[in-house]
This record gives structure tokens, C-alpha cells and sequence, in this order.
């Protein structure tokens, strides 16, 4: 299969940590990996500090018994994830006109963040709630 992921992205979904987690782990146990085994074993374990990080946030995907938040919003995303989620909730109508189109999207964001946590990944931050 070999899922690809990018742990730099402006949204992570945790499904897509969590599934080549599994990928790996099945690799790693199974025959004919020993020229990449290292490779895998090292990701592995990345993965596992990333998903241990994230343990029992609270969120909506359970697995192996713990509870895991399912979107990490990248920091320098985040003001942008709070226009759009003003918008996809109708708090701002795609045909927005003044005083709309004034406001702040920096402070909203700002405001946003409070019912978020943010976690370190890699050395950036993401905010998931």
C-alpha cells in the first residue's frame, strides 16, 4: 500500500497517522523488509511519539483504546481554518459586503484558539480540538 504522509501539512488528519502507523508495523513484522527495516522502525517510532503526543485530547476517533482528536490545523494555517469554518457555518455569506468584509480574521482566530490545544510536531505547532 506505502501511504504517504506529509507532517508538515496545514491539516493532518489523524486517521492518516494512525493508518500508516498499522502499514508500518505490519511491514516491519512481516518477511523481505530488511533493506528497509531501519527505515521503517525509525518512522515507527516517530509516528508512535506523534500519536502519543495526541493521546486522550479528547476528539472523535478511538483507537486501541484511547481517544485521539481527528484534524491538527498548522499554526501558520489557522487564521485561514478560521475564515473558512466562518464561512462553512454561515457566520460570513460568500456575498459578504461591509461591515463583513472588515473583519478581523487575525483576532477571530485569536478568539478561536481558546477552544483549541495545541501540540508540538516535529517543531511546529498545530492546534486540534
Amino acid at each position: 500500500m506505502n501511504i504517504t504522509l506529509d507532517l508538515t501539512a496545514d491539516i493532518i488528519d489523524i486517521r492518516d497517522i494512525i493508518e500508516r502507523f498499522e502499514e508500518l508495523e505490519n511491514l516491519i513484522e512481516g518477511e523481505g523488509c530488511e533493506d528497509t527495516c531501519a527505515e521503517y522502525k525509525l518512522e515507527l517510532s516517530n509516528l508512535s511519539l506523534i500519536i502519543k503526543s495526541l493521546e486522550n485530547l479528547g476528539g472523535d476517533e478511538e483507537w486501541r483504546g484511547k481517544w485521539y482528536p481527528v484534524t491538527l490545523i498548522r499554526d501558520s494555517y489557522f487564521q485561514t481554518y478560521a475564515q473558512e469554518l466562518a464561512e462553512d457555518i454561515g457566520a460570513v455569506k460568500d456575498d459578504a459586503q461591509w461591515p463583513y468584509t472588515c473583519i478581523d480574521w487575525e483576532h477571530a482566530a485569536r478568539e478561536l484558539q481558546y477552544d483549541y490545544s495545541s501540540v508540538d510536531i516535529d517543531g511546529v505547532t498545530y492546534w486540534t480540538r
